[in-house]
């Protein structure tokens, strides 16, 4: 593994991320992870949710997520339902909980993420409600 480092504005959004899978209007960049960091146990992401964009209730089962709220306000969901959250929350969800974030309000929420244990979306694992 070799150091790295970019900028936002030259991490394309990713693409494929479908609506029927949870990702409804969702702007997602991946910063660092396996394909361009070499990355194989943290990724670290950026996500911009417009008024009433959101990333649907799912679980990662093999990473721990946290997610830092820059700006805006909505809803995140847990296990147990859906609480209120805004700018300058921090959030941490230990693998295999619920979670996600729906933007109820006016702006757009900047959120940064990230995952401890998985290099990519695919090792973190994706799971919905409905086992899918």
């Amino acid at each position: 593994m070799r150091p790295y480092r970019t900028t936002i504005d030259e991490v394309p959004l990713e693409q494929g991320l479908r609506e029927d899978e949870g990702w409804v209007d969702m702007q997602v960049q991946f910063l660092i992870d396996t394909r361009a960091a070499e990355s194989k146990e943290l990724v670290v992401g950026r996500t911009v949710l417009p008024p009433g964009a959101r990333h649907e209730k799912h679980a990662h089962p093999n990473c721990d997520e946290f997610l830092v709220v820059m700006s805006g306000r909505g809803e995140i969901y847990t296990d147990t339902g859906r609480e209120a959250s805004q700018a300058g929350d921090v959030v941490f969800t230990p693998r295999g909980h619920w979670h996600g974030f729906d933007n109820t309000g006016d702006e757009d929420v900047l959120l940064i993420w990230g995952w401890s244990g998985a290099g990519s979306l695919e090792a973190a694992g994706y799971v919905l409600p409905d086992g899918t």
